[in-house]
């Protein structure tokens, strides 16, 4: 028996013949500090209708941009093939443009809303202000306008932004405690994520698992609910299918077994490197009068080494796409696992706001794309789409600290994979593990301003 009560109290008061109680099963026992109320469930829905409309708003924006600045289609396909096709002033002026854009813009927007708050991930984990709407809402366009314009960092941290915003607005407004107000943020967070990339289990558990630290039921039902419910209502615009498409249905094999065992540990020490570069580019970036020139000058840099490498521009999604269908030799797989990361390090410390998602997955799939031909030449035979798969998981799974959660998300992004589950595993959870052992922080943590 045990003293330890149901919260809220079931329905059915009577209990089984055995005489034991639900509540024997640690995530069934109670809501925790955030009670599930029928209220908190209605903002739940409300939060991830906003945050559905919001990430329609700044997807609209960031591909209005592509389209404008490279002729993208308006779904956003086929980024790097226009940047690729693009020649000479007309791939290097969208990138000058941004960084003059970025500069002014996030220059105005810190001198006028000093002191305001628009980092979710801080604010959800340690209690210290809320979140502005305005800045959050500027911050977010500002983010999307230059990547769409080229600058190396990830889509999904506006719409994250934005539904954490949502989340947070809401349990104000409906005077929710500060745990039900924490909940729906992180909720509004990882449904945001899911709305931009058609992932909502994905969202969901990274809402979870990263933003509230715990897969537990009464974390875990309100964030599949708003996930849900963001990405449904995203559809209105959004596509249904997967983010990377035609990705092959790659199967399992003894080799790719053995080789995640051996990939584990190097991407565990990649990523542990990885984050201290962002760490530390976080906290010398650009400041003050500097915000005006630094963008201009990193998107500049940018713009240079582009030249030879397009698939730099933006967020990766294109170099990760092409490692997944096995394309691309060994040296142009090295080299753009060597800069995108400092690319997009590059763009941090100029002061520009953005993602590190897919930033840090696409340099995972090129990593293991190329460390899989070296392996072909031991022990030939798999598909080299495949080794990037394992190596996208395991690379995010360690850069998040969040090993389920980066796994879902291959998942769901590719629509693929599932014959690779167990390489998968291994490869992510070694990783993921050596990391943690190394250091300890994540791409969210190593970004978090001086205390």
């Amino acid at each position: 028996m045990t003293d330890r009560e149901r919260i809220p109290t079931p329905l059915l008061k009577k209990r089984l013949p055995s005489g034991r109680g639900a509540m024997l099963q640690p995530n069934a026992t109670g809501d925790g500090e955030a009670q599930l109320t029928a209220r908190f469930w209605a903002l739940v829905i409300v939060t991830g209708i906003v945050t559905g409309f919001f990430g329609v708003l700044l997807m609209l924006i960031l591909f209005t941009v592509e389209h404008a600045a490279f002729g993208v289609s308006s779904d956003g396909q086929g980024f790097s093939a226009a940047v690729a096709a693009a020649d000479g002033w007309r791939r290097v002026t969208p990138l000058l443009i941004g960084g003059v854009i970025a500069g002014v813009g996030w220059f105005l927007l810190r001198r006028f809303t000093p002191g305001r708050k628009s980092e979710a991930d801080e604010v959800l984990w340690t209690g210290e202000g809320r979140l502005s709407f305005r800045r959050s809402l500027g911050t977010s366009v500002l983010s999307e306008i230059v990547i769409g314009l080229g600058a190396s960092l990830g889509r999904e941290a506006a719409p994250k932004l934005m539904g954490a915003v949502s989340g947070s607005v809401a349990a104000e407004w409906a005077g929710m405690s500060a745990a039900q107000q924490r909940l729906l943020v992180a909720c509004g967070g990882g449904a945001g994520l899911a709305a931009v990339y058609n992932v909502p289990l994905g969202g969901a558990l990274f809402a979870a698992e990263v933003l509230m630290g715990a897969v537990a039921l009464p974390l875990v039902l309100p964030a599949l609910a708003c996930a849900a419910t963001a990405t449904a209502v995203a559809w209105v615009y959004l596509p249904e299918h997967a983010t990377y498409l035609d990705i092959p249905e790659y199967r399992f094999d003894l080799r790719l077994l053995v080789w995640a065992a051996v990939l584990g540990p190097i991407v565990g020490i990649v990523a542990a490197g990885y984050i201290r570069v962002i760490g530390w580019i976080s906290h010398h970036q650009a400041r003050g009068r500097w915000v005006l020139i630094a963008p201009l000058i990193a998107f500049a840099v940018l713009a240079g080494v582009a030249v030879a490498f397009p698939q730099l521009y933006g967020n990766g999604k294109g170099m990760a796409h092409d490692a997944f269908l096995g394309v691309g030799s060994i040296g142009l797989l090295v080299a753009l696992a060597v800069l995108k990361p400092l690319v997009t390090a590059l763009c941090l410390g100029a002061g520009a706001s953005g993602g590190l998602f897919t930033p840090v997955m696409s340099t995972g799939a090129v990593l293991g794309a190329a460390l899989g031909i070296a392996w072909s030449q031991v022990w030939p035979g798999s598909p080299i789409g495949a080794y990037a798969l394992i190596g996208a998981a395991a690379m995010i799974g360690a850069g998040m600290q969040a090993p389920l959660a980066a796994l879902v998300l291959v998942l769901e992004l590719t629509h693929s994979g599932f014959g690779l589950m167990v390489p998968m595993m291994v490869a992510t959870v070694i990783a993921t593990a050596i990391t943690r052992w190394i250091d300890g922080y994540s791409i969210y943590t190593a970004r978090l301003s001086s205390a």
